[in-house]
């Protein structure tokens, strides 16, 4: 971690030197933009139109937004409000719940533009759409309307508003009349938003689509969550995480929502980075290091629903220190190539495969079983491994996966008839004995001893081998073949952000007689399928390949 006025000078040198011409780029091409626009009523009702098919063609030419942040660095405290990439998925996601009457959640890292731009897209339909009727809620309702108060939510509405051309805004309205406390009226086309609070979430009439903001953090939320079913088809639940205890982890790990993420790295405002100290690292994360608590930072930066919670079995902060470590320490990945598949029903959970080289994670899929079976999702796994030369897959034998060693089998003689490839598939029974019972993987401590079954061996394996390589990239003496490495040029990014949540999700206890348990489910929460692929995959048991067959 670095000083505070060690990180200051870098941040304000990309402030002046890469936001600043930004910004005036942009406000230079908007002013020109509605001069052009404006010299004709014609043009004018054809950007209308225009704006009223397109929201992200809206926001980009005819929205600010205020941020006085900057002001000390030059910028002005008005800004064009250009929507960033994953803000743009945000509007599409949004506009996906409107056209499917599905509710969904938004789990974000602090400070990402969420309300701005959920409200914003309530403004655009407001504006739009005849009868919208957006609502707004939160835990106390100064956060929802205080005029002249720039963290509420209606003041947000209000201040995109204030800042449209005259020609875009309703014709008849009057501030006098149409804006009202907690409601705001489009007397043109009768849409509305209005604003509660508290246990009143929900409560006021119908809405065509809901923003519940800071949900982990509203109280009594089982009662709001009933008031708001009866509300609208299309509710929006978003915060950042408040542990796992409550309902908002519940219901992101639940399965029945549509999941949006907004993690800071996907901000180009947050995620660039420099060479200071012969390190690459990124200004703003290390401020947010310098200035946080740690629970805070891994809660509300991170998305780290576990930061608050005794007994996580791999910390979220390893998990991120493993991207790219292979290429951070200089290791050649080499070794077995290895499959890991953790096999689900047609319900809400995935199927998941992971595929290594070695140390370097550089496969992960994941699919749903729905209208699928057993023998569907080997054959894919089993793709898979020919496709990138994976040699062994292990597969989840416990429950729903045993079926997959005679679909192997039926597969591998298919092949074998057509001269193709065949694949070594073994099983991974973690409700088995440990693996080398008489070893130590913990020093002093016989593995026998030690853990309950092979399950939680091979998740504290996978615990060692993240804990080794966020070691090793603070200056300790490692052993290469003892990392882990997450590889960003194969992986999806949304993918990695997903696997980061679930490998930091699991806990670990004792039970009676002092050997380790691992629960990786808690309560209310949906199986982390990604997480067990890779556990899979990296489980220390030893493959019972007849090598002198494959000569």
């Amino acid at each position: 971690m670095y000083a505070l006025e060690e990180i200051t000078p870098l941040l304000k040198d990309w402030t002046i030197n890469t936001r600043l011409p930004e910004v005036i780029a942009e406000m230079t091409r908007r002013y020109y933009y509605k001069a052009v626009t404006e010299q004709s009523e014609e043009s004018k009702k054809a950007e209308i139109e225009k704006c009223r098919k397109d929201p992200v063609h809206w926001f980009n030419h005819w929205i600010w937004t205020y941020d006085p942040r900057g002001m000390a660095y030059g910028l002005p405290a008005n800004l064009p409000f250009v929507l960033r990439p994953k803000q743009v998925e945000l509007v599409e996601w949004l506009l996906d719940r409107e056209d499917t009457q599905t509710s969904g959640l938004i789990e974000k890292s602090r400070d990402e533009g969420m309300s701005y731009v959920v409200l914003g897209f309530f403004l655009h339909h407001w504006l739009f759409v005849d009868g919208f009727a957006a609502g707004v809620g939160s835990r106390k309702e100064d956060l929802v309307d205080k005029k002249g108060d720039p963290k509420t939510l209606l003041h947000k509405f209000r201040d995109m508003f204030s800042k449209m051309p005259s020609w875009m805004k309703p014709k008849g309205f009057s501030e006098r009349d149409h804006d009202n406390y907690l409601r705001i009226v489009n007397p043109d086309n009768g849409a509305t938003i209005t604003g509660e609070a508290g246990d009143n979430i929900g409560r006021g009439g119908r809405t065509s689509m809901y923003l519940l903001d800071e949900w982990a953090f509203t109280e009594r939320q089982n009662a709001v969550d009933a008031a708001i079913s009866q509300n609208t088809n299309v509710h929006i639940k978003g915060s950042t995480p408040n542990g796992i205890g409550d309902r908002f982890y519940q219901d992101r790990f639940s399965g029945r929502y549509p999941i949006f993420t907004m993690p800071w790295r996907d901000n180009p405002d947050k995620n660039w980075s420099v060479e200071y100290k012969g390190k690459k690292i990124h200004p703003w994360y290390e401020k947010q290091l310098a200035t946080l608590d740690d629970v805070v930072l891994a809660q509300e930066v991170d998305i780290n629903y576990a930061a608050s919670v005794e007994g996580v079995l791999i910390p979220a902060e390893w998990v991120r220190s493993a991207i790219d470590a292979h290429k951070i320490l200089n290791i050649e990945p080499t070794g077995d190539k290895i499959g890991g598949l953790d096999v689900a029903d047609e319900g809400k959970d995935k199927n998941s495969f992971a595929g290594r080289h070695g140390i370097l994670l550089k496969r992960l899929d994941t699919w749903s079983g729905k209208g699928d079976d057993i023998f569907g999702t080997t054959q894919k796994a089993m793709d898979i491994c020919i496709d990138d030369a994976y040699s062994t897959l292990f597969y989840d034998a416990d429950g729903l996966g045993a079926g997959c060693r005679g679909d192997a089998r039926v597969i591998n003689e298919k092949s074998r008839e057509l001269g193709r490839t065949e694949i070594t598939v073994e099983s991974f029974r973690g409700s088995a004995s440990v693996h080398d019972p008489d070893g130590e993987m913990v020093e002093k401590r016989l593995n026998k001893d030690f853990f309950a079954n092979l399950k939680a061996q091979s998740w504290w394996s996978l615990r060692l081998r993240f804990q080794n390589t966020h070691r090793a990239l603070n200056d300790r003496d490692y052993d290469a073949d003892n990392l882990i490495s997450i590889s960003s040029d194969d992986l999806d990014k949304n993918e990695i952000t997903q696997l980061i949540m679930e490998l930091s999700q699991p806990t670990y206890s004792k039970n009676g007689v002092g050997k380790i348990l691992v629960d990786k489910q808690p309560d209310g929460s949906k199986s982390p399928n990604r997480a067990d692929a890779v556990m899979i995959c990296y489980n220390p048991q030893l493959s019972n390949i007849d090598v002198w067959s494959k000569l």
